[in-house]
This record gives structure tokens, sequence and C-alpha cells, in this order.
């Protein structure tokens, strides 16, 4: 995966954008974002903006961080004007969660645009709330005659690359929220907690990139403070902040969000770190990450049964049209390495969410079910010259090591009759799209399906990676730069666009780039194989 570092539909809400895009816009604490100071006077402030996540038909998380310890309190409405609204009693925001938290919102109408309001109010005097900083979602529909559209893409504040105020910032953010999707699935490599953001870099042809910095940005996270600094980073973004105000996000991680290429037990070689123990590493960056995502499987939302520490992968349910399978391919996995083994049984999803997987795809009834991948399946990622990242390792012969998982997977969708199964991922800093059929390839036991890729959002630009023929793919497109770590100023950044008919269930994905263009178009048919 990329380490280097730089060397020096629109009427629906268009109502409401312009008090949304004025509350996420409030002025922010001085950059550096250090834990709120208790002694500050006047009322709580919101004004790192509000986000929603995990959003159900009946249900939803609605997230704000302030600048002291202030009660979270959020309204609801089925109008801008707020008239008639619900209240929620959210928690109590302290230093404990960095001034974070989440309120979980029930009894929510399906197919409905709802409008919240978030308020802090100082806990020893409830009469004292700040300014309202406000929002919106939609819920999704529960009749199959209501499409669905969403985004996805991933990589933001890599190799270097972070917040320009040249540029106007992570300007893609806002290109996205004028496309107004239903929600947003953010594939991994939310932050990059081992890339530090130098205050200037010159280009190339001479020209020079300038960085928003923090204390936190200057060095390699290590400490819980340090990772939570690496997420508020990006929230000093103007254009990140009305975008989480307007779209609800689904939200997975990768491996950055800790340490490239890292692996449960490894001992990093690394002079740049003091706390070589990853796992350590690990832990206080998925607090974090909990912390200041709304994230319905985490401890600030609502835990799964049985499941104290919380986890990534969970399942999204958006109406008869569509699942979202939101896979964790970093926490469970066994050591990089060559990739020969005729044996895997923990593979890169491990076997307790493997088995979750194949379950879950086997009961749903959704239309299409695109599994949400932090990884591509035929890309061969390398991680140094002789171990490997994901789960292709070169050699196009029989399923090894971890492609014997996949193998496995692949063969219970096929033998299930689970259809309309769909890949997206980033994670290579490109875009393409993958057809994969078992004409062309070494293991034959399963469907044809499609795997597409888009990004980053605002990291380094990386070649295309080689393809490993052990399922069969085809690359039908690819874009990708020449040189490694292309700055966002030499290559625009990547996304991609789903959208399912409501009546006919056709489903149609478009690569796209900043600035408008749309550079590849797939049209998929509900039920078909082969395709």
């Amino acid at each position: 995966m990329p380490e280097v570092q730089p060397s020096s539909s629109p009427a629906r809400r268009s109502v409401l954008r312009g008090t949304v895009a004025a509350s996420a816009a409030l002025a922010l604490p001085a950059i550096g974002g250090a834990a709120p100071a208790q002694s500050l006077s006047g009322r709580p402030r919101a004004a790192w903006g509000v986000q929603a996540g995990d959003i159900s038909a009946h249900s939803g998380l609605v997230w704000v961080r302030s600048d002291r310890p202030a009660r979270m309190i959020v309204e609801t409405s089925a109008t801008e004007s707020f008239r008639n609204p619900v209240r929620w009693r959210g928690p109590l925001l302290g230093p404990g969660t960095d001034f974070t938290g989440t309120t979980r919102l029930h009894g929510l109408p399906p197919g409905e645009q709802v409008h919240y309001r978030v308020r802090l109010a100082d806990p020893d005097d409830p009469r004292r709330t700040g300014e309202a900083v406000m929002g919106t979602f939609r819920t999704p529909p529960v009749k199959r005659s209501e499409g669905v559209r969403f985004l996805w893409s991933g990589d933001i504040a890599g190799q270097g690359w972070g917040i320009n105020p040249d540029r106007g910032g992570y300007r893609v953010f806002d290109e996205m929220r004028r496309l107004d999707p239903d929600f947003f699935l953010c594939s991994g490599d939310t932050i990059y907690a081992d890339g530090p953001i130098q205050p200037s870099v010159t280009l190339p042809d001479g020209r020079v990139w300038r960085n928003v910095t923090t204390e936190e940005k200057a060095k390699v996270a290590e400490t819980l403070g340090e990772f939570r600094g690496n997420f508020r980073y990006n929230l000093l973004d103007e254009n990140l902040r009305r975008f989480n105000a307007q779209v609800p996000s689904i939200t997975q991680w990768d491996d950055h969000e800790v340490r490239n290429n890292w692996y449960p037990g490894q001992i990093l070689d690394d002079p740049r770190y003091t706390e070589k123990d990853v796992d350590v590493l690990a832990a206080r960056s998925l607090r974090a990450f909990g912390e200041y995502f709304p994230v319905s499987t985490l401890p600030s939302g609502e835990l799964p049964s049985g499941d104290k520490e919380g986890r990534v992968y969970r399942v999204l349910r958006h109406g008869p049209l569509l699942d979202v399978f939101v896979l964790d391919m970093r926490t469970y996995r066994n050591a990089n390495s060559p990739g020969r083994q005729g044996e895997d049984t923990v593979g890169i999803l491990g076997a307790e969410q493997l088995a979750w997987l194949k379950k879950e795809l086997s009961r749903s009834r959704a239309v299409w079910k695109v599994i949400a991948s932090d990884m591509p399946l035929g890309l061969v990622v390398p991680d140094g010259k002789e171990n490997f990242e994901a789960v292709a390792q070169g050699d196009p012969g029989a399923p090894l090591g971890r492609e014997l998982q996949i193998a496995e997977l692949l063969r219970h969708i096929k033998h299930r009759k689970v259809t309309g199964t769909l890949w997206l991922t980033a994670d290579v800093h490109y875009t393409s799209a993958q057809h994969y059929d078992p004409s062309r390839a070494a293991f034959q036991d399963f469907a044809p399906f499609w795997e597409f890729v888009s990004g980053p959002l605002a990291a380094g630009g990386f070649p295309a990676l080689k393809l490993d023929g052990t399922f069969g793919p085809e690359q039908t497109f690819v874009k990708a730069p020449a040189r490694a770590n292309v700055s966002p100023a030499e290559v625009p950044p990547y996304f991609g666009e789903v959208e399912i008919d409501g009546g006919s269930g056709e489903l149609t994905v478009r690569l796209r780039q900043e600035g408008g263009e749309v550079l590849y178009t797939k049209v998929l048919q509900p039920g078909r194989v082969g395709q």
C-alpha cells in the first residue's frame, strides 16, 4: 500500500443547503485542537461540525464535538423550520472521549428527509446552550420503487498531502456534496497516522504545495492524543464539514489509521516509533476512530450483543434494493508473507468474520449486495520485496495463502445462489474496473462478479498494479499516474458513484474524477450472472 512521503439529486435538499452550509462553516478553535480548556468562558461550541452515520430505515447516529464539557442535545424534525421537533438527550461530552459524542436516534420515518440540529448545554446550567449546528439525512425507503444513489472513495491526507488553502482545501468534498447522494461509503485510510504533514512541499515543476499543519500531524501517531489529533485534522477543512452535515456516512478503516501495512502481533522496526507494539497502537487508533466517526458497532454507537470491545465489520441495510457489507481486512488477518501456504484458516478476514459474512450474505434479500472491501482482491499489492499486503500474491495458479479464504467465500456465494454481489474498494490510489470470470481463472467454482476501485480523495497518486490470474480478473478500465506519489495538484482526486434504479433494479457504476468528468460507466442488471 502506498507509503512514500513527499521529498521536501440535488433538488431534494436544495432548500436547506444554505442553512446546513452556514452552520458547518462555524469558526474553528485555534488550529492544533488540543483538549479544550475547562476554564473557557461563554457557551459550549460545536465548531467541528456534525456528522450522521449508519442510517437505517428507522434509526441513525448523530455525532458532534464540543470545545468543553457539555451535554449533547439533538432535535429532529420533518421540516427545516423544526416545527414540532423531537428531542433526544445525548451523552455528557468530556475528556474521556476527547469531548466527542454520538446520539442514537430511534423510531425515524422510513424514506423521509430528516432534519436535525445539535445543541451543547453547560452541564452545570442546562439553560446555557451554544448555537445550534444543523444537518440532514434521508432514511432508506421500505418500498423498492424508490431508488438509491451513493458515492464511495477513501485515502485522505496521505503521503504528506494535507489541507492546502491555496487550492481551497479538500474541494472534492464540495463537489461530492453537490451530487447530493443518499450516503457516502468511506473505504478506509480515513487518516494517515504514519504520515506527518510538513508546512510545504516543492513539486517537480517548481510549484510549492502548502499544508495546514498541526502539532499532532508533525510526527507519526503513537499516543491516544496523537491519534485523536489525526482524526481531528481533517475536520479543519470547511468542505468536509459541510459535506458531513449533508451526507451521512458508512465508514470503515484500513492500515493507515494505524501504520502502513500493519497486521496483528507485528513488532515494528522503525526508528520513528518509540512504541513498537502494533497491537498497542491499533487499540489506541480504534478508540479514536470510534470517537470521531458515528459507527454503530463501536463503543460510542450500539455494540452487537456480547461484543464488549466492538468491531468495524457490519452490515447496513438500505431498503429492498441494497445491503452494504462493511469488511475489516486489517484486524483479524495473519502476518504478511509470500502467501504460498496450502492451508490458511485465518486469511485476511479471520474465521469469525468469514462465518459472519457468509451467514449475512445468505440471509440478505436485497437486490444488490455491495461488499465494501478495504483492499482489492486481484491486484498484487506488495509489502517489501517478498511479502504481500492484500489477497493476491502474484501466482496465477490455484488459490494459496489468503486466496484460499476468498475462494471459500466465492464458492459459498455461488452454491448458496447469492445474486447481486458487487465489490467496492479504494486503497491503491488510482481508479479501475475489474471483471472476474471463472472461464479465465485457475479457480473456477464461483460466479462472475465486478470489482471497482476509486481513490484517493486527498493523497498521493500511484501507478497501476499487476493483476493476479487466480480468480480470472480482466481490467476493463484503469487510470493511474506513471510515477509514485503524484500530488493532488497534478492528478485529480477520484471517487465512484453507484445508482440503483427503483423500477428496474438496474445498477449503474460511474468512476468520476474531481472536476465533474465521468471516466467510466458500467450498467449491471439485477440477478444476472456473467455480466
